[in-house]
């Protein structure tokens, strides 16, 4: 059954491709993916599946679904397509959507005798605005059993976990005077963004090691002779864990309101994401990894234990899910860099679309020919729950 999968996605490759250098050559940003989410859900239908176009607040999403039979396992196939402002496909997001379409017709096509029940969904905006976080609380994914995600790297691997996240904007209003002549009248809010970031300073000691805190200043609070009447400041939280993040909120917005307090200014604090870290699914991680090895993958490696934010693990944190990463790029290459830009329609990068849906495709077909897979995973994904 794995080597027939091999053949119907092997099938697809020219139209794959060029899905894939358009997504690439054309890259659209921040909810706004027209057309790539419009040749993708074209695909989709062509292929025989119900397409849902535009879901709640996302024009740019969509939903997929093909069934056979009562019942059985909902797998989800998730993909994205959105690029970075300034450098175009950085991160290699134009491949995901090609890749699950593959693997979705594959699937569709094989000839599975048993029931079960395709769900494919197109999520936009995973740089910006997470929207994968904001269809969860819709009530979308909650129609799969699995979570099955792919993307390029430099090495051909899973990961263990990501670091959770969650992003502020603070804008502090102080009042405007000479700072010559009459500094008494004024009362600087670039004093209170300063004091701001040196509590994060002092915070730094007193927080768990894989705690992450970043800041910037968002515009200039103006001329060396006026006392500042406004300044904005950007603040990124991170760790592993979305339990010892949230106590690091706590009391990043302690900070926050001291630091008005001294500078005797106001403050809006807005949090503009919160992404939750990764629940591992160790059970899955090993059948993924094997059926990309089956599929002769390039660069296979160890499991990735330092990751970045993403708004997938939303969705893992709800049930076991994992994203096969397939190499493309020399090992040590970082995404969101040119690199990824000027692989991206090489042959590497063109594999890369096949391997990912070959190994994801021999997942499923593991889980749909071995009814006691899908529930060992669930107990793992559970255990992991429980200790994250």
């Amino acid at each position: 059954m794995k080597e027939k999968l091999y053949r119907l996605i092997d099938a697809q490759r020219g139209r794959l491709f060029e899905m894939a250098d358009y997504i690439h050559d054309h890259p659209e940003y921040d909810g706004e993916e027209y057309e790539a989410s419009a040749m993708l859900e074209e695909y989709l239908e062509q292929n025989g599946f119900a397409v849902e176009r535009g879901l709640k607040g996302w024009p740019t999403a969509f939903r997929a679904v093909y069934s056979q039979g009562e019942g059985g396992p909902r797998i989800g196939l998730l993909c994205e397509y959105d690029a970075l402002r300034g450098l175009g496909h950085g991160c290699g997001h134009h491949m995901q959507g090609p890749c699950i379409c593959a693997v979705a017709a594959a699937l569709k096509d094989a000839g599975f005798e048993q029931p079960f029940s395709l769900v494919v969904y197109g999520t936009p905006a995973e740089e910006t605005r997470s929207a994968k976080v904001s269809m969860w609380e819709d009530g979308y994914f909650r129609d799969m059993d699995i979570a099955l995600m792919m993307h390029g790297g430099p090495d051909t691997c899973v990961d263990e976990k990501s670091l959770a996240l969650s992003n502020y904007v603070v804008t502090f209003k102080g009042i405007g005077a000479h700072a010559a002549l009459a500094p008494d009248k004024g009362r600087s809010a670039l004093d209170a963004l300063l004091l701001a970031f040196n509590g994060i300073e002092f915070l730094r000691e007193h927080v768990r090691e894989d705690t992450r805190m970043h800041y910037t200043i968002t515009e200039s609070p103006g001329p060396t002779n006026v006392v500042p009447s406004r300044a904005i400041g950007e603040f990124s939280l991170r760790s592993y864990s979305r339990e010892v993040l949230d106590d690091v909120c706590r009391r990043f917005e302690k900070i926050i309101a001291g630091a008005a307090m001294m500078a005797d200014v106001d403050y809006e604090i807005y949090k503009e994401k919160s992404l939750d870290n990764k629940v591992p699914c160790y059970a899955l991680n090993d059948v993924i990894m094997a059926n990309a090895a089956a599929c002769g993958a390039p660069g296979l490696g160890p499991v990735r234990k330092k990751t970045g934010s993403t708004d997938f693990g939303n969705v893992t944190n709800h049930m076991p899910g994992c994203c096969i990463r397939v190499k493309f790029v020399p090992a040590g290459t970082s995404s969101h860099s040119q690199a990824f830009v000027d692989a991206g329609k090489t042959e590497d990068g063109h594999n890369a679309i096949v391997y990912g849906a070959k190994t994801l495709a021999g997942t499923v077909c593991d889980i749909l020919s071995d009814s006691a897979l899908l529930p060992k995973m669930w107990e793992d994904f559970r255990e992991a729950k429980a200790r994250a």
